[in-house]
Formats: C-alpha cells, sequence, structure tokens
C-alpha cells in the first residue's frame, strides 16, 4: 500500500498534484446523505455529459450550472 500510495503523490494533473492519503476506517453501507446535503455537496462537482454517473471533476469552489 505503501508503494501505491507514494505513485499516486508523484501524478500531477495541469500542474497540480493530488492530496493523497490512506484511509484506513470502515464505513458502513447503506448510508446516504439527505437530498439536502448532496445538493450542497454538487455545488463542487462537475459532470462530464454522457458519463454522469462515472466522470467528475471536484472543486473546492462551487460549480457553475452545466449547459443544456
Amino acid at each position: 500500500m505503501e508503494t501505491v500510495v507514494k505513485f499516486a503523490q508523484t501524478m500531477t494533473w495541469k500542474g497540480k498534484a493530488p492530496v493523497v492519503r490512506l484511509l484506513t476506517t470502515t464505513y458502513p453501507t447503506g448510508v446516504r446523505l439527505t437530498k439536502k446535503a448532496m445538493a450542497q455537496v454538487e455545488t463542487h462537482v462537475q459532470r462530464l455529459i454522457g458519463l454522469e454517473r462515472w466522470f467528475l471533476d471536484i472543486s473546492c469552489t462551487p460549480s457553475p450550472p452545466p449547459d443544456t
């Protein structure tokens, strides 16, 4: 796992490196956000049209609404 974490830390995207941490906490299954909480999360997510469920960009600042 140490090798994988170190490898992930060397990756960059447009000159920016990711923050990489190994999570060892076990999360319970079946826990979901409320619709209000998910709406707050979605303000930071921009999805690729056609691959909405599988491709998203998460930023610290809210994303503009998608073009339709």
